[in-house]
């Protein structure tokens, strides 16, 4: 029999890592697997480990007996719920003559960043801000979803850029639970004080390491993402009264919900108390309302607040080519047109600075905002290309001539 028995469960369409020094601890692997990679990374109370195959990243990390297939089974529930999360791949046990341990296996989340980065890098200052309403908007998708999250920190969230402001991502689902939807009361407070506290505990660690500014306000910090999370539940869970000949009210509710990002399930309407009125509420689903709008129309993967920003330009061309043929445009022309005329010649302009940091998406937006602001100091639109080459020439230092590697 071998000294070092090993189980896996693997999804399909992934490598099987059978090639990895399984009968080592993840801490002594960096001695002995040619397939590590070093990056970017939070705190973690266990051991984690990047590995590459082909181009495809995987992140390991090292658990108790058990705890792995567990963290596994979650991730793949709120994986089925579209929340933000990191991509579970599978899960491992290996038992050797010294130990007995499990590991579970997810997919590198591209374009991340941790906390500690937002914080370290003085290029990505504006986006501390931004932090606070990603954590709180996280938070709240977990709750109306049923997911507990149990441990709630900076260490168990990735960020990625979103169209300037931040998406934030679950990593560490150890300790989450999957209750039914929109959780309970006292389950969401219990989570929100745990996130206080450990926000305490990140801020205070990157205080120690000279990484904060001085007067902080880091006892402060969890208290504002309650206060953020208070409001933006309150904003979607509220009842209204309307009156019967009111439903355009209904509508009115629907695409604020929907500016917000989330996509509505259904609504509920009863009779209020009085008898001549209705009492209504929503009940929403995901937050990726414009993400899935502009994927089913176009084909193209963004954030949310990405994916706004460019169906807020397909929106424009509809309504402009609408009046110039004197009739209404269908929006998925619309879209084939902005994809077609817009978007493509940018992007492949832009093609150069995409990487680890910087995604199409992200880039894209940018230059809008670009666009924007030289268009304010020309007062008149500069349009799409001018702005991307002024872009590449001021802000990157690429020549545009030799930007385009078509």
């Amino acid at each position: 029999m071998s000294p070092v028995q090993k189980h896996f469960t693997i999804r399909p369409g992934y490598p099987d890592f059978q090639d990895l020094p399984w009968e080592h601890p993840l801490l002594e692997w960096e001695q002995c697997c040619i397939r590590l990679e070093e990056l970017p990374r939070g705190l973690s109370r266990h051991p984690v480990v990047f590995v590459n195959y082909t181009g495809n990243l995987y992140a390991i990390k090292e658990l108790p007996v058990g705890v792995a297939q567990v963290e596994y089974d979650v991730l793949s529930q709120i994986e089925e719920l579209w929340l933000p999360s990191v991509t579970p791949v599978g899960y491992a046990k290996v038992l050797t003559p010294v130990r007995e341990t499990s590991l579970v296996i997810t997919q590198y989340l591209e374009q991340a960043l941790p906390y500690r980065m937002l914080f370290m890098q003085s290029s990505l200052n504006r986006y501390r801000d931004h932090l606070l309403g990603a954590m709180a908007g996280l938070i709240v998708q977990l709750h109306l979803a049923g997911i507990y999250w149990g441990d709630c920190s900076l260490s168990n969230t990735l960020f990625r850029r979103d169209a300037g402001t931040l998406q934030a991502y679950l990593v560490d689902a150890e300790t989450a639970e999957v209750h039914p939807p929109r959780l309970s009361p006292m389950l969401r407070y219990h989570d929100l004080e745990i996130m206080e506290e450990n926000l305490v505990a990140d801020l205070t660690n990157l205080a120690a390491s000279e990484h904060l500014s001085q007067g902080f306000p880091v006892a402060a910090t969890g208290a504002s993402i309650r206060n953020r999370y208070r409001d933006l539940w309150e904003e979607i869970t509220r009842e209204e009264i309307i009156s019967p000949d009111e439903g355009f009210r209904i509508q009115e509710r629907i695409r604020a919900l929907n500016n917000l990002g989330f996509s509505v399930r259904d609504f509920e309407m009863q009779p209020a108390e009085s008898g001549s009125k209705l009492r209504f509420r929503v009940f929403v689903t995901d937050r990726n309302f414009h993400r899935d709008q502009l994927l089913s129309l176009t084909g193209l993967e963004a954030e949310e607040m990405q994916a706004r920003q460019m169906m807020n330009e397909i929106q424009e061309i509809k309504a402009t080519l609408s009046q110039q043929n004197n009739r209404s445009m269908f929006l998925s022309a619309a879209a084939y047109y902005w994809l077609e005329n817009v978007f493509q010649p940018v992007a492949s302009k832009l093609k150069p600075l995409v990487g680890e940091s910087n995604s199409l998406a992200e880039l894209y937006c940018q230059i809008l905002e670009h666009k924007w602001f030289l268009s304010e100091r020309s007062q008149h639109d500069v349009g799409h290309q001018a702005a991307v080459e002024d872009y590449l020439r001021n802000i990157a230092g690429l020549d545009p001539s030799q930007a385009n590697p078509g």
